[in-house]
């Protein structure tokens, strides 16, 4: 088919099944998708419902569409694309969604709230806390012996503490918030587990939250609770939808990328050894990573309110679009020989974290703490060693943030 980015009309049976399964190295990209965003650059899936949203899997065109505001991230929108049954629940529950799933100006009004607690200047205030913690995490590690569960041990410990910090949220509860995070976020889950999860995590933030009115301290919950709840700019029950929010992105996304971007960094020796000699390549590097393994696989989902063109294809009003990071990070229009990892040449623009009014609240922290525990890794650690080859490890394929469920390694 010619590379003129048209598609087929909806009524033929061009629409493959999406999400397409990874069949291959589980570093790569399904080779379908990348098929598609050399044929059909913009085309229709057929998702688990039946449903046939458009696809966007090339670089320009997603960067159009995240900043179009014609494309809502509204899931109670009709036509609304969900990967699976467990995302489509709180539509057909009709429950609160959080400001992640707003459009402006309610999403505008929100986001400002969080801002000022976000930003790089008091993120990097906070960048000699976390490489203590980096520091105690891999003293940890080492004393226990020569070998260990990076994921269990390192990559899901930090960014949980660090976030229970910043929320003021006790990390003794940390099994309890993890498990219901990982409930919600697994696309296989039953409905009732979900609900089940989302209403015991509700809870735990409603309780604290009422703690903290009573009892506030230095830290993100108390300020929502005082500076927003008090004087009635949010209600206690936004309040709750943002903390619950705030906690479990803040750490899923981080632990997989910390996870997966270390995998792949030993699977690809020479970049490993190039970081463990020069630690002063560590940012680039995990903007290379970002952009190589970007763990938000199956696509951000929005529905058009109006008609509009993205890559020579009409969207109509009310169609489904997902838009393929992980696959416009890798377009070869855009970044040089795409699919291989490259510390030494960092890319300038990936999308890992989004574009446009959505774009990743928490950049500035996810930086941080990935910057500190790769350099404490590769500072501390230069032998390490996976235990397991890529065919015996297990991946996260049918969640909504991909990375390794484990990574047993030595040193």
């Amino acid at each position: 088919m010619a590379e003129t980015g048209i598609v087929p009309s909806a009524d033929s049976d061009t629409a493959p099944a999406y999400p397409t399964v990874r069949t291959g190295c589980p570093l790569d990209l399904p080779p379908r998708v990348g098929e598609l965003r050399e044929e059909r650059p913009v085309a229709r899936v057929t998702l688990w419902d039946g449903s046939r949203p458009w696809l966007v899997t090339r670089y320009d065109d997603s960067r159009q569409a995240l900043r179009d505001p014609r494309l809502s991230a509204d899931l109670h929108r009709p036509g609304f694309p969900f990967i699976s049954p467990v995302q489509k629940l709180q539509q057909n529950q009709d429950l609160p969604v959080g400001f992640l799933r707003m459009d402006p100006p309610e999403h505008t009004r929100q986001r400002r709230m969080l801002i000022p607690e976000f930003i790089v200047k008091r993120m990097e205030r906070i960048r000699p806390e976390v490489d203590a913690l980096v520091a105690s995490l891999l003293d940890d590690m080492t004393r226990s012996g020569s070998s260990a569960d990076l994921v269990g041990s390192f990559a899901l410990p930090l960014p949980s503490l660090v976030i229970c910090r910043l929320l003021g949220v006790p990390y003794q509860d940390h099994d309890f918030f993890q498990e219901q995070s990982r409930l919600m976020l697994d696309q296989t889950a039953g409905v009732d587990q979900v609900l089940a999860a989302r209403a015991e995590l509700r809870d735990y933030f409603d309780r604290l939250a009422v703690h903290k009115a009573a009892r506030p301290d230095d830290d993100l919950l108390s300020r929502l609770v005082a500076e927003q709840e008090a004087p009635g700019h949010l209600t206690h029950d936004e309040v709750v939808g943002m903390a619950a929010v705030l906690l479990v992105a803040g750490h899923e996304t981080t632990a997989n990328m910390i996870g997966i971007g270390v995998l792949n960094l030993l699977e690809t020796p020479d970049q490993w050894a190039a970081l463990c000699e020069d630690p002063g390549l560590v940012p680039g590097a995990v903007e290379e990573l970002l952009r190589h393994q970007t763990i938000i696989h199956t696509g951000l989902p929005r529905v058009a309110t109006e008609d509009l063109e993205i890559g020579g294809v009409t969207v109509r009003a009310g169609e489904g679009v997902l838009i393929q990071l992980a696959s416009a990070n890798r377009d070869p229009r855009v970044f040089d020989a795409p699919d291989r990892l490259d510390v030494r040449h960092p890319p300038r623009r990936h999308l890992a974290f989004g574009f446009g009014v959505h774009q990743c609240l928490g950049l500035p922290l996810a930086r941080v703490e990935l910057q500190s525990a790769l350099t404490g890794l590769v500072r501390e650690l230069p032998g390490l060693t996976i235990t397991k080859s890529l065919d015996e490890l297990a991946f996260r394929h049918r969640m909504n943030v991909y990375g390794p469920v484990e990574l047993p390694v030595t040193w």
